[in-house]
């Protein structure tokens, strides 16, 4: 096996296994080594690979899989450079056929021998593994088809250089690492190193979905597809009454704009000393980036919001292009106002300058866009629109008779409200 060849292509961090087998198959026939360390470490790399196999939901040749899940995954000058643009030119390209030359030896290794010297007969469980319907515990089940995908093609490919075509196709459609396979994020510190980190199962809400708002919708849409597509666009607030659907219309959007590159990024108002680090991490990649804030809005004793003000207006650095901030809020202004800030007081010789610094945050954003709650007949409309959607077989008259009681109990005319009367139906309760 040349592993210790490899340029680019090494230091995996699911490596571990790998490591494993490697030592496994180039020593297995070893007479120094016991022959009962030998099948003890060919189990625990069979237990190794059932356990991704699990994890994963992957079917098939899980030693495959498990290899084309390592490539997918690692973030190199060549993947990242590839991904969302595709092929590129350069010496560059050299090192990764070499790196593929040595992955494919590993890929087209029998182990039929390997089994039969040490009489592990399970372990064909691995290389013919058929899975449970139970979904992927780490993607959702179009990345985790994707990724077998590929590994069937790989499985089919007659040559290095064809694999290296398939990977590099692979990482223009879909991306690489984390950033490539996931659609959403949130932030995670450990030890003061800020992390981001997949969020695996992310609601797949879709802006139809969302009842009404259509020109809400609309300038959310067109904001979106201009960044995505590399043209000028604004940091987005989405203000107003609760349940009105902003957070709903925020994952519609990843999910619509998923396959052109967006990812969205969610940090919360404690968070906002990391948004530097954040960026950092995000500026140079090829993806479109949302740093989402949901709910937004501080109290007067609350400064955070001028690390935003920092991050929005940027310093001497000039701001990245493939990243802007979208926020909802409940608040127009998203700072708490008092009396004393309108009317301004005696002591204070400043007290315009006050408000303006507390106004100031909005202004940061080019486009805002309001959801007001839906008045009765807006509110009965979306209760029917919901119930055709989900075949509730009910006598008009009773179902928005009920509806209405349901609202009057229950936070009052939105659209959330509505959803929750609907789901109350379904769950048979009436």
């Amino acid at each position: 096996m040349r592993e210790k060849e490899l340029i680019l292509y090494r230091d995996f961090e699911d490596g571990r296994l790998l490591s494993d087998m490697i030592y496994l198959l180039e020593n297995y026939e070893n007479p120094e080594w016991k022959e009962e360390e030998k099948r003890a470490l060919a189990y625990e790399n069979l237990h190794g690979l059932l356990e991704r196999g699990g994890e994963y939901g992957f079917s098939g040749n899980l030693w495959h899989c498990y290899l084309t899940n390592l490539l997918v995954n690692k973030e190199n000058t060549y993947s990242k450079s590839c991904e969302i643009r595709g092929a590129i030119e350069g010496t560059i390209n050299e090192a990764v056929l070499h790196d593929i030359e040595i992955i494919k030896e590993l890929f087209d290794y029998d182990f039929t021998h390997l089994t039969e010297t040490l009489r592990v007969k399970g372990f064909s469980m691995a290389l013919d593994y058929h899975a449970s319907s139970q979904e992927s515990k780490i993607y959702n089940s179009r990345i985790r088809d994707r990724i077998m995908s590929l590994t069937a093609r790989f499985e089919k490919a007659e040559s290095a250089a064809k694999m290296k075509e398939y990977l590099t196709e692979f990482y223009k459609e879909y991306g690489v690492g984390k950033f490539g396979l996931h659609k959403a994020f949130r932030i995670q510190q450990k030890n003061e190193k800020v992390e981001i980190v997949p969020i695996l199962n992310i609601a797949h809400v879709k802006l139809e979905d969302l009842v009404g708002y259509e020109i809400a919708k609309k300038k959310l849409i067109d904001n979106t597809q201009a960044f995505v597509q590399g043209k000028k666009a604004n940091n987005c607030l989405l203000f107003g009454d609760a349940g009105t659907g902003k957070s709903s219309s925020i994952k519609a959007i990843a999910n619509k704009y998923y396959e052109d590159g967006l990812r969205i990024i969610e940090i919360y108002k404690h968070q906002f000393h990391a948004l530097n680090e954040v960026i950092a991490q995000i500026k140079n990649r090829n993806y479109k980036f949302i740093i989402y804030m949901d709910d937004l809005s501080f109290e007067e004793f609350e400064i955070e919001y001028k690390y935003l003000k920092a991050i929005i207006e940027g310093g001497l650095e000039k701001k990245p292009e493939n990243i802007l901030i979208y926020a909802t809020s409940n608040r127009r202004h998203l700072i708490k106002e008092s009396f004393a800030d309108k009317e301004g007081r005696r002591d204070m010789l400043h007290a315009s300058d006050t408000v303006q610094e507390k106004l100031s945050l909005v202004s940061r954003f080019g486009v805002t866009i309001f959801f007001s709650s839906p008045d009765k007949k807006e509110f009965e409309t979306i209760v029917k629109i919901l119930a055709e959607r989900n075949n509730i077989e009910m006598d008009q008259q009773e179902l928005l008779l009920e509806a209405n009681k349901w609202e009057l109990a229950h936070g009052g005319l939105s659209g959330r409200t509505a959803q929750q009367f609907i789901d109350y139906i379904l769950g048979g309760s009436k």
